[in-house]
């Protein structure tokens, strides 16, 4: 039996078509694109059997999968993410916000741009104007984005930085005229349907993608002409939660530096995988003296906790800023530990 994990997408699809039957899956099917009606239709016909423990899989998977497409609809991709975490657990929280946003690129506006390659992206809109960048930037994968960035020279950069960073919703028009142009200088024409874009969160995903000297001369530049919102972009690189994709090594350095009270409150309601990311990483002294120190503080306001969580943040980027740990990002600064 091949495993659900192992199967393509549309071979998922296929399947779970056939578990839904006829009556439902005809109301779905009928408003795909014609091109994945064919690949889907083909898939069904040549598929023999599912059997119940596949059956099971997939409509478990389409369950979770359309509860994280609720979620980013409901408070946005960092809202799903929280839920997802904490109910299922970082890791398989990322992949799953990874598959829905996947899923949904071919709706998205710049379908092209998204695959076309990045270099031959860059030169074709290094000479636009920021603004045309900015929105660019903003359809584009995080990684693809992140490169282009990269490449831009460095004055360009910043003020690209600065316009996503700004920017909210975009004017239906204005896109379909960027795509339009874009699209006939990659020799094509796509399909396109208007979403928000841009706005902190989505220069941060750009941001870590990117070498650390870009990340660092973009920051720099924001906070010179706006201090609060290169405060706000740095606060947002790293979040409490992440401190699971730290190093051991590194997670050990940084609790050197925190205060065990501040600590206990920190981890008060976070994932289990965080908390015993931290108690893995102490003696089975100080791990067992920090769970008593949690249990001991009973019900605590979340705002209480939330300013802990970014007092350890704080301390996390200092630590890096001077070397002393390494957060991994795209481009040659990765780190494999």
């Amino acid at each position: 039996m091949v495993k659900n994990n192992k199967l393509l997408g549309v071979q998922k699809a296929a399947m779970l078509f056939i578990t839904l039957g006829p009556e439902i899956s005809a109301g779905i099917i009928k408003k795909l694109p014609e091109a994945e009606i064919q690949k889907i239709t083909y898939e069904i016909a040549n598929m023999t059997k599912v059997n119940s423990e596949q059956r099971k899989e997939i409509m478990d998977e389409f369950i979770v999968m359309n509860q994280a497409r609720d979620y980013i609809l409901e408070g946005g991709m960092e809202y799903a993410r929280n839920l997802l975490s904490k109910a299922l657990g970082a890791a398989q929280a990322k992949d799953i916000i990874e598959k829905v946003s996947e899923a949904t690129q071919q709706f998205r506006p710049f379908g092209l741009a998204r695959k076309a390659d990045g270099r031959q992206l860059l030169n074709i809109i290094t000479n636009e104007h920021p603004q045309t960048i900015a929105v660019i930037l903003c359809y584009l994968q995080k990684e693809k984005a992140g490169q282009i960035l990269s490449e831009l020279p460095t004055e360009l950069q910043i003020d690209v930085a600065y316009r996503i960073a700004s920017m909210s919703n975009t004017s239906p028009i204005m896109i379909k005229e960027i795509e339009k142009v874009l699209d006939s200088k990659l020799s094509s024409v796509v399909r396109s349907d208007v979403e928000a874009a841009g706005g902190i969160d989505t220069l941060v995903n750009i941001l870590n993608q990117v070498d650390r000297s870009t990340e660092k001369n973009i920051t720099e530049g924001l906070g010179k002409n706006n201090a609060q919102l290169a405060e706000k972009i740095k606060d947002s690189m790293f979040v409490f939660e992440d401190i699971i994709n730290l190093g051991d090594v590194s997670i050990q350095r940084v609790l050197r530096d925190v205060d065990a009270k501040e600590l206990a409150l920190a981890l008060k309601g976070c994932s289990e995988e965080v908390s015993e990311t931290i108690f893995r990483n102490q003696s089975k002294r100080a791990a067992a003296s920090l769970k008593e120190d949690i249990e001991f503080l009973g019900p605590v306001r979340l705002v209480d906790v939330e300013k802990s969580q970014q007092k350890i943040v704080s301390v996390i980027r200092r630590l890096d800023e001077t070397g002393e740990i390494i957060l991994t990002r795209g481009g040659s600064d990765a780190i494999i530990e």
